[in-house]
């Protein structure tokens, strides 16, 4: 199985990155294959349908997204939405490469949680016919600190992030299967 993980912050040092790297060695220990697009480190020009020869990073990214079994995406919470990097990636992508694939998504607000990002984030997996996972991860103020080794130093959030993983990947493994079985 592969799952593709984008960091949707055009920030060093992002809360909602470092959490999606922490995730990212969560589904590496089960020995599921991850793609890793860090939208700071290779950010994309803006979206317009006017021009359709992509820049290698979006190429780059559509393939990982196409060739994943699922998605997961995390986001900064900015001004109640999703970050304008994160969209911007959404928006060179189909239901061709998302649809009937399982998405996880993921916020880091500044303030308690991201709550808003994250049910605007799945409007926009619905419009893509992605299949919004039943759970998600936010976290904010107080649940947001992480040790020189990207672990979250919250024990509640580390429980709750392990345990959003796993019954993501085990959603993501049973709807896999059901695709190879019907291919």
């Amino acid at each position: 199985m592969k799952l593709a993980l984008i960091a949707g912050s055009n920030r060093t040092n992002a809360s909602s990155t470092i959490l999606l790297r922490y995730i990212a060695s969560l589904l590496k220990a089960r020995r599921i294959d991850v793609s890793f697009t860090d939208l700071y480190e290779q950010p994309l020009p803006f979206f317009t349908p006017d021009d359709w020869d992509f820049h290698p990073n979006v190429r780059q990214m559509i393939s990982q997204v196409a060739e994943a079994d699922g998605l997961i995406l995390a986001t900064p919470e900015y001004h109640g939405s999703v970050s304008g990097a994160l969209k911007n990636a959404l928006d060179y992508m189909s239901a061709e490469q998302v649809g009937g694939k399982p998405v996880l998504s993921v916020s880091a607000a500044g303030g308690p949680l991201g709550i808003s990002s994250l049910t605007h984030l799945q409007a926009i997996v619905r419009n893509l016919h992605g299949v919004n996972g039943p759970e998600w991860i936010s976290i904010g103020y107080g649940s947001n600190g992480f040790g020189p080794d990207g672990v979250p130093l919250d024990a509640g959030t580390r429980e709750r992030v392990e345990g959003v993983v796993e019954s993501f990947a085990k959603l993501a493994e049973v709807l896999a299967a059901g695709v190879a079985a019907v291919n």
